[in-house]
C-alpha cells in the first residue's frame, strides 16, 4: 500500500528518508549488532547519539553558548507543570498570556503553584485572535512570563514578543525547527517533539543557564531542570529510541538548508492552502487572518452535514487525519516540516473536486 499523506497534528507525520532510514538500522545500528531501542543509555553508541541531536539543535537553531539543551521525558503537558515547579519558588505570581486550549491547560497547572497573573486573554473572541500587545497587564514582579506561539488546536500563531524584563517562556511545540527563531530572547522554550522534531516520548527543552538556579533540591530529581542538565538529560533511562530518531529528523533537516530554507517551503504551504480557503464558498477557516498558523490549518464547511462525507472521502484520496479537534469540530490540516508541497496540492485538488462535486 503506498504511503498516504498524513495531516494528524501528532504524533505527526517524519519524513520518509528518515523512516526508511530508521528501517535500515532496526536490527543494527552502524554495525554494533543491535538496535538502538536495545542500546544501554550509558554506551559510548547512545552518547553519541545523544549528543549529536544537542549538536544539531544547537546549529540549526543558533543556540547561544549560555543555554543547556534537555531532552525532557513526557510531554509538554508535563512541562505546564515541570516549568512552574521549577521557576516559580520563591514568587508569588507567574505570568501568562491565554490564547487557546494550551494555554488555558498550562494556567491550570501554573495555579497550584503560585498565583497565575493572566495578562490577556482572546477567549472572548473564541480563541480566534492574539490580544493586542498594548492590552497586555504583565506583573513586572511575576517569576515569568509564560506564552503559547502556536495554539495547535486552534490554528492561532504569532511570532512578536513583549519588551519585558521577566523572563520569557514559550511552549514552541508546533513552531519549533519551522521558521527562525532568536533565542536569545527567550528563558527557556520547550517543544513536545511529535510535531516536527520526532516521535512522541521526548520534550526538547532549551534553557539559559542562569535559570537553572532556581530549581530546588527539594524538587523530585526526574523534574529538576539543574540535575537535568548535569545529568546530561540522563538522571534515568532517557526515551533512547525517541531521541534517535529525532536525531535523525534534525539531520534530514540540515539536509534540506536548515531552519532557513524549510520556513520558506512552509510560507507557500500556508499561502496556497490559506489561498484555497479564502477563494472557496464552501471552506472557510475562522482565525484572524493576522495570526493564522503556519502549522496548523483549521477550517470548517458552510454545510455541516457534509462534514462525514469529506471525512471518509478524503481518506479514500489517501488524505488522511483531517478532523478537527474534538473540543472545536470541522477539520484540520497540520502541515508540519515533514508535509511536502505535493501533500498540501493534493489536499486543494481533493477540496477542489468535493465543493465542485456538491455545487459550490
Amino acid at each position: 500500500m503506498a504511503r498516504v499523506y498524513n495531516f494528524s497534528s501528532g504524533p505527526a507525520a517524519l519524513p520518509e528518508e528518515v523512516l526508511k532510514k530508521a528501517q535500515r538500522e532496526m536490527l543494527d545500528w552502524q554495525g554494533v549488532g543491535m538496535s538502538v531501542m536495545e542500546m544501554s543509555h550509558r554506551s559510548k553508541e547512545f552518547t553519541s547519539i545523544l549528543d549529536s541531536a544537542k549538536q544539531r539543535v544547537k546549529n540549526l537553531l543558533k543556540v547561544p553558548d549560555n543555554y543547556e539543551i534537555l531532552f525532557v521525558q513526557g510531554g509538554a503537558s508535563t512541562l505546564f507543570a515541570q516549568i512552574p515547579a521549577n521557576l516559580a519558588y520563591g514568587f508569588e505570581t507567574v505570568s501568562y498570556l491565554d490564547t487557546g486550549v494550551w494555554s488555558s491547560k498550562a494556567i491550570k497547572e501554573a495555579a497550584k503553584y503560585a498565583k497565575v497573573n493572566v495578562v490577556a486573554s482572546s477567549k472572548a473572541q473564541n480563541y480566534t485572535t492574539v490580544p493586542d500587545l498594548s492590552e497586555w497587564q504583565i506583573d513586572p514582579n511575576s517569576a515569568y512570563l509564560h506564552i503559547v506561539q502556536n495554539e495547535t488546536i486552534g490554528g492561532v500563531e504569532f511570532d512578536f514578543l513583549p519588551e519585558t524584563d521577566l523572563p520569557i517562556v514559550a511552549d514552541l511545540s508546533s513552531t519549533i525547527l519551522s521558521r527562525e527563531i532568536d533565542i536569545s530572547r527567550y528563558a527557556l522554550i520547550y517543544a513536545g517533539a511529535q510535531k516536527n522534531i520526532g516521535p512522541v516520548g521526548s520534550v526538547l527543552v532549551i534553557i539559559r543557564k542562569d535559570m537553572l538556579e532556581r530549581s530546588q533540591d527539594s524538587l523530585p530529581s526526574v523534574w529538576n531542570f539543574k540535575q537535568l542538565a548535569l545529568n546530561n538529560s540522563m538522571i534515568n533511562t532517557p526515551p533512547t529510541y525517541s531521541i534517535y530518531l529525532a536525531n535523525l529528523v534534525l539531520e534530514w533537516l540540515d539536509e534540506q538548508g536548515g531552519v532557513s530554507e524549510i520556513e520558506k517551503v512552509n510560507v507557500e504551504k500556508a499561502r496556497r492552502l490559506y489561498q484555497k480557503l479564502d477563494s472557496s464558498r464552501l471552506y472557510s477557516n475562522p482565525i484572524d487572518p493576522a495570526y493564522r498558523s503556519r502549522m496548523n490549518v483549521p477550517f470548517i464547511l458552510q454545510d455541516e452535514s457534509l462534514n462525514s462525507e469529506f471525512l471518509v472521502e478524503a481518506e479514500n484520496a489517501g488524505l488522511k487525519t483531517l478532523a478537527g479537534h474534538r473540543t472545536v469540530g470541522g477539520m484540520r490540516a497540520s502541515i508540519y516540516n515533514a508535509m511536502p508541497l505535493a501533500g498540501v496540492d493534493a489536499l486543494i485538488e481533493f477540496m477542489s473536486a468535493f465543493e465542485k462535486k456538491h455545487g459550490y
